[in-house]
């Protein structure tokens, strides 16, 4: 799959993103779907690497999982990352 694909698949995954983890992404939608974008993308560059080229195809089951587990992965990072700087900036 090519990476308008990737970019066209990460915009469905950070609906779903949003969806499954409403109170851990803040920024509202527009970071859920760059966030799902980025999370497509990476999960498409490790599913290249485990699997090979041609493999993935914007409608295999294979390539959705990758992009909702990258896309859960980079938003959790997101979270942990935006949730420690506001807890630091709030105590000081």
């Amino acid at each position: 799959m090519g990476f308008i694909g990737w970019i066209i698949l990460g915009l469905i995954v950070g609906a779903i993103v949003k969806a499954v983890m409403p109170g851990k992404v803040g920024g509202g939608w527009i970071t859920s779907l760059v966030l799902g974008v980025v999370g497509a993308v990476v999960g498409g560059w490790i599913g290249d690497l485990l699997f090979g080229s041609g493999k993935m195809e914007f409608w295999n089951l294979g390539s959705w999982i990758l992009a909702i587990v990258g896309g859960l992965v980079v938003a959790g990072i997101y979270g942990a990352i935006t949730g420690r700087s506001r807890t630091n900036t709030t105590n000081a």
